[in-house]
């Protein structure tokens, strides 16, 4: 039995301010780190994005792309289109619980976007998210992440790791989300196919923005 998907339609509200109350512009910064690199990109598929900065930031800097946001939270998606503004015209939104969500047959996406959103899934739960995924994907599809991640250094073990813990209780409280530790995405992307193409870190390495391609055999 799956359990429900946590909650965070209260949160949309506060989101942004509470984003920045604890990290600053850092989040934003390692969400749109890659952004230069998407220029030839023309349908996403942006998964969980909150209250739409990356999706505003997606169709300001490509005139032309299509973006299709999935959420689970009707309030996260209202201000993602809010967000938006005059480009909702390139924007659709759909309410779904991507633990089970089913991509349309007919799509077919050259960027696919979670920003903050894996480490909300089991490393299982990633695997299968990415292989419902596979038949809908193009040859040059980009999968962009970021993610808080734990370095192994000092700073690791003494201040990420402890904050870490912290937002997982936080964030059980205020959304009823039942994950407790980040999940190994990096191994779940690699079992679904996906080989890693590039990587930066920030806040020493507390936050990780990567750039992932699907894995294609030589023939």
């Amino acid at each position: 039995m799956v359990n429900p998907a946590p909650n965070f339609d209260h949160l949309a509200s506060p989101y942004r301010w509470l984003e920045y109350f604890t990290f600053g512009p850092y989040l934003q910064r390692c969400r749109t780190h890659f952004l230069p690199q998407l220029t030839s990109c023309r349908t996403a598929l942006v998964m969980g994005d909150g209250d739409g900065r990356f999706t505003a930031h997606l169709l300001h800097a490509i005139s032309n792309i299509c973006v299709h946001a999935v959420d689970a939270s009707p309030a996260m998606l209202r201000a993602l289109r809010r967000s938006a503004g005059p480009y909702t015209n390139h924007l659709t939104t759909e309410i779904a619980d991507l633990r089970r969500w089913q991509p349309s047959a007919s799509a077919r996406y050259d960027l696919i976007a979670s920003h903050f959103f894996l480490d909300c899934l089991t490393s299982a739960e990633t695997t299968s998210l990415a292989s419902r995924l596979a038949p809908v994907l193009t040859p040059n599809t980009i999968w962009l992440v970021s993610d808080f991640a734990i370095p192994p250094t000092v700073f690791g073990r003494v201040v990420a790791a402890p904050l870490i813990a912290t937002l997982y209780r936080v964030f059980r409280v205020l959304t009823n989300l039942r994950i407790d530790h980040l999940p190994d995405h990096r191994k779940a992307l690699e079992a679904a196919g996906w080989h890693l193409q590039a990587e930066h870190t920030h806040l020493c390495g507390l936050l990780v923005s990567q750039l992932w391609r699907p894995f294609v055999r030589s023939s």
